[in-house]
């Protein structure tokens, strides 16, 4: 008999002390009466052994006893039987393509119309974006239908393959059947009608359902941010899916300032593409209409989002002579740097504050200050040093970083760094290259994403949030001399890394980060509460799944489908359902069954508990209870 957890089996061993107890128990004391002493004398040394034995072998509460303890760790081994049980069809998986083009012509709707009449008494929901994402999972009908009433379609590509595999996972064990609804115009991954194939070789039932009708559309299928001369400039290609020759006039509207202007592009021939350049955008949220309604409204619209780029204010707090992270930051045009040797009673002008004491420990009323600061949205960057030790530091300081330090180490051979996660913080940035001879010795917080460390794992670039604000911790101190703790100043690298870091922290940085494609996934290192185009809604995972503004993090991101095939709304998907029929060949062979494992473990505890009760019983008839 296979055991789902033998390990479980060792607690057989409490059997011994059972045996043990039961031998080693006193006795009832025995009188003896003198005309019979030289019988029991005589037969003692014989019996002595066999009676032990004999009595605990007959002694009921001990058998009982010994079963108890036999059969629960038998039951924490979780024995099981495999048997081979008639696959199921109760069990319907209702894939719904809910990518871009899905919105033509209410081709969604048209969607969950069909996906209704097929709700059995056990649904799971999956939707099918670039990632399938699981709506409801084995619920009622009722339930499953509320669902299906929530849903609404997204702006991305659809990845019907990978939608139909976590389809087949749901149906792994009792089978079911599968009804996939889509345009089937487009998709990512693999050929649908392959994954289809595969999941009725595994005797899974798929039935593929198509929606829509080919129609004619205009869409701006691609646009590009660049930086010209100081100023950005947007590149974007109209396409005209229709069949006749269309003049297209866009609508450019900054919705800061509330300033629109408009553009005539020449005639677009069917089919064709016609570019445009619009020069000098503005900072802020710029909106690009195709100003004629079609089918599909979707790609009729381009956001560009222009970060704001306004001088920061950066205190710098040293107690040293100057630094190179201080030089890296005075050369930045955008950055102002006040260095001082310790924290003002107001900081709200400033936008970061960068600790780099080497021996002066910060005072209780500074660190308050600093607090305050963070937890209002402000940044903080502790360059380690001495007087950030567990040894010199305040305990509420050390509260605020996002490591908790201990005692400085020394390495005279030199300890290299790893890249933990790849960011832009870390893009062309040698980190192998640097020779570490001193840090602290540290370790992250629970909430702490760590970006670089050193082999055994001690962190030297790590940030969490604390409030409103950020705290970072920087393990590779810029102390020049014979007190150098590493080598980093001297490589070619390190003002671009500051360059880098006080973009981050200050919000600002390449503008591709604030213009996105439809299916990018980012990272939080909190929940935090994300304005999406259709709400707000409380992530530490953004999926950009729709076109339009995303509001994280105090950013505003941009975000546009920009895809050729799913804008052509002139496709028609009829030649997969076609091919999807005659790659379904007759004499494949479709399992019947599946292998399942009945445990036993639930049986072996309901003899206990009968075996439990009739102890009771004993105990009670022999007047011990």
């Amino acid at each position: 008999m296979p055991f789902e957890t033998p390990l479980a089996l060792a607690a057989l061993l409490s059997v011994i002390p059972l045996i043990l107890l039961y031998l080693l128990r006193p006795k009832p004391l025995q009188v003896q009466v003198p005309s019979l002493m030289f019988f029991m004398n005589v037969q003692e040394e014989k019996k002595r052994f066999f009676t032990s034995i004999t009595k605990l072998i007959k002694d009921p509460l001990f058998l009982i006893q010994l079963l108890v303890l036999i059969l629960l760790a038998l039951a924490a081994a979780a024995p099981f039987l495999e048997t081979e049980e008639a696959l199921s069809g109760e069990h319907t998986v209702i894939i719904i393509d809910a990518s871009a083009s899905m919105q033509t012509n209410n081709r969604f709707s048209a969607a969950l119309s069909k996906a209704d009449d097929y709700v059995s008494k056990k649904n799971s929901v999956i939707l099918a974006e670039n990632i399938p994402v699981t709506i409801i999972e084995s619920a009622g009908a009722s339930a499953t239908q509320d669902a299906l009433d929530t849903l609404k379609p997204k702006a991305t590509v659809a990845d019907i393959s990978s939608a139909v595999s976590a389809g087949m996972r749901l149906l792994s064990q009792e089978g079911g059947r599968l009804v996939v609804i889509s345009d089937f115009t487009n998709w990512d991954g693999g050929d649908p009608v392959n994954a289809k194939n595969l999941a009725e070789s595994y005797g899974i039932a798929v039935e593929y359902l198509i929606v829509g009708k080919s129609t004619g559309n205009l869409g701006i299928i691609q646009g590009d941010v660049e930086s010209v001369d100081g100023k950005y400039q947007y590149s974007g290609v109209v396409k005209n899916y229709k069949g006749s020759r269309e003049s297209v006039k866009l609508k450019v509207t900054n919705i800061d300032s509330g300033k629109s202007t408009t553009q005539d592009l020449k005639s677009i021939a069917a089919g064709a593409t016609q570019q445009f350049i619009l020069q000098n955008i503005g900072t802020g949220i710029t909106e690009v209409e195709i100003t004629d309604s079609d089918e599909l409204m979707l790609d009729n619209i381009a956001y560009i989002s222009i970060p704001k780029s306004a001088t920061k204010q950066v205190l710098f707090v040293s107690d040293q002579d100057k630094l190179p992270s201080e030089t890296a930051l005075s050369l930045m045009p955008d950055i102002k740097t006040k260095i001082l040797e310790g924290i003002p009673e107001d900081v709200s002008k400033y936008n970061m504050l960068i600790i780099a004491t080497k021996d002066r420990t910060l005072a209780s009323n500074e660190i308050e200050i600093m607090r305050s600061f963070i937890n209002d949205g402000g940044k903080v960057v502790f360059i380690a040093s001495e007087a950030l030790s567990s040894e010199k530091a305040k305990i509420e300081l050390l509260e605020l970083m996002p490591v908790i330090t201990d005692a400085v180490a020394n390495s005279d051979d030199g300890v290299t760094l790893e890249v933990l996660q790849e960011t832009r913080l870390s893009e062309d940035i040698k980190f192998n290259e640097i020779a570490v001879y001193k840090y602290l010795n540290a370790t992250p917080r629970r909430d702490t994403t760590t970006l670089v460390s050193l082999e055994d794992g001690t962190p030297m670039l790590s940030y969490s949030t604390l409030g409103e604000g950020t705290v970072v911790y920087l393990g590779i101190n810029d102390v020049l001399g014979e007190d150098a703790w590493n080598n980093f100043h001297n490589l070619p690298e390190y003002p671009v890394f500051w360059f880098k870091l006080a973009g981050w922290l200050g919000g600002t940085g390449s503008v591709n980060d604030y213009n996105l494609k439809t299916g990018a996934i980012s990272a939080l290192a909190k929940e935090q509460e994300i304005q999406t185009p259709s709400g707000i809604q409380t992530l530490n995972r953004v999926l950009y799944d729709e076109a339009g503004v995303y509001e994280v993090a105090g950013r505003s991101i941009a975000v546009n489908l920009y895809n050729d095939r799913e804008s052509d709304t002139s496709l028609d998907g009829k030649d997969l359902i076609e091919r999807s029929k005659a790659d379904d060949e007759p004499g494949i062979v479709r399992a019947s069954s599946y292998v399942a494992k009945k445990y036993l473990d639930i049986y072996m505890i309901i003899i206990v508990l009968g075996l439990v009760i009739l102890e009771l019983m004993i105990i009670r008839k022999r007047g011990e209870l």
